[in-house]
């Protein structure tokens, strides 16, 4: 019931704000009719499951695909109608769910035009944008915003930190037609600015000029040394001297060890290289600065945000351990769309996993207690039964001396009975 109200006010509200270009949030297993696996040859790769996971809030609404194989590659994309984000915005939006506490593995999506082979999808397949968390180690903890321009995938100058947790989160990238951009992570903005700001599109606009150098005479050290400044005469002492509490061990034979010396020391009135002292340089000017020239190479680009085909959304993904959950796939070109519908179906899912997976953590807490206390009762048991046994049991004395006594018995019947005869 609640992802179908999501989906009505999905359509409610980008009826009033925007369009949705593709929309994605695996409810069932209809998802596989159009997702469609890589069979790039030389890759071992693995295959996605519907799932909600260990803990949820909603077992239907929280549904998505997940990573069920360690140590595999993870490819698999789908086409919608083509269109242009130009003169628009453009919002990719999907969420991720690192339940097995991933320790190496990617959990971004990558955006493509038309000419993506979804068969033959692998690293090197040309995109559009890839955006999304990114962890390896303690090192490696991020989120990729990266842009494919005139040929080169280009990176974000800025380290933006993804979340590290098991529960869902979900990541907004939203790019303007005034060449800005926003990164949201659970609603919330981690990071914004401009794009050719942050990321390498064009040239410098200013270059140093090439004709200028800086002048012979230009001074630019702060200080001198002292032309008055004097070294002492008695400044010069050797660093190290003979130790002059040594003396030859009584057992130095001079012609079988040769020439005794003395062992060396520290000299205590070493002072080391002597240097005068610094004053302030008359004839400082401070730092030279090269005087800068506009870049001849340089034009701007008014389009930088503009995708001009963007038909697919894929997973391109090398993961350790498995276990992730992707879901809530949204393309829009409306942010407000997008807000509302994270608050409506994502928002109150982490929530809800967080008290399921406290009630689970408790649960499995009282079942080691009871584990434990069950092993203590059996070894106490045992204890017991050790005891009784001990306490049932004849000595070893006991039975060698029943032994000998009855040998004896024996012996004088035999002795009596040849008597007799």
């Amino acid at each position: 019931m609640q992802s179908f109200c999501a989906f009505l006010l999905l359509v409610a509200v980008t009826l009033v704000y925007g369009e949705v270009y593709f929309e994605e949030k695996f409810l069932d297993d209809s998802w596989e009719k159009n997702w469609v696996y890589s069979e790039h040859p030389g890759k071992e790769f693995g295959k996605f499951v519907l799932s909600h996971g260990k803990f949820w809030n909603d077992p239907e609404n929280d549904k998505g695909i997940q990573t069920s194989q360690d140590a595999r590659f993870y490819a698999l994309s789908t086409k919608f109608k083509p269109f242009s984000n130009k003169d628009k915005p453009l919002v990719v939006q999907f969420s991720v769910k690192h339940e097995q506490n991933i320790d190496c593995g990617g959990g971004y999506v990558k955006v493509f035009d038309c000419s993506l082979e979804q068969k033959d999808m692998h690293g090197e397949s040309p995109y559009q944008i890839m955006f999304g968390p990114d962890i390896c180690g303690p090192g490696t903890k991020k989120v990729h915003v990266i842009f494919s321009y005139k040929g080169k995938n280009l990176l974000i100058n800025k380290d933006i930190r993804c979340k590290d947790d098991i529960y869902t989160h979900l990541y907004t990238l939203i790019v303007n037609p005034d060449n800005t951009y926003k990164v949201l992570i659970d609603n919330e903005e981690v990071e914004s600015g401009a794009l050719e700001a942050d990321w390498d599109f064009l040239p410098p606009k200013k270059i140093k000029d090439p004709s200028q150098t800086k002048p012979d005479d230009w001074d630019d050290k702060p200080t001198i040394p002292d032309p008055d400044d004097q070294k002492p005469e008695d400044w010069d002492k050797p660093e190290h001297i003979p130790d002059p509490e040594a003396s030859k061990p009584e057992d130095w034979d001079d012609e079988m060890d040769g020439e005794w010396e003395a062992p060396m020391i520290d000299n205590p009135e070493y002072k080391g290289e002597w240097k005068p002292k610094q004053i302030d340089n008359p004839n400082y000017k401070g730092p030279w600065i090269h005087p800068e020239i506009d870049n001849p190479e340089y034009t701007a680009d008014p389009e930088l945000y503009k995708r001009d085909e963007i038909c697919a959304i894929g997973f391109d993904l090398w993961q350790v351990k498995s276990g992730t959950i992707f879901d809530n796939v949204l393309i829009t070109d409306d942010p407000e769309a997008a807000r509302e519908f994270g608050e409506e179906v994502w928002k109150p899912t982490p929530e809800g996993e967080k008290k399921m997976k406290e009630a689970l953590d408790e649960e499995e807490r009282k079942q080691r207690e009871k584990e434990s206390k069950e092993n203590e009762d059996n070894k106490d048991d045992d204890e017991d039964e050790d005891a009784d046994e001990e306490e049932n049991s004849v000595p070893d004395t006991e039975v060698s001396n029943t032994a000998v006594n009855a040998r004896g018995i024996i012996e004088k019947m035999i002795k009596l009975n040849l008597d007799s005869g």
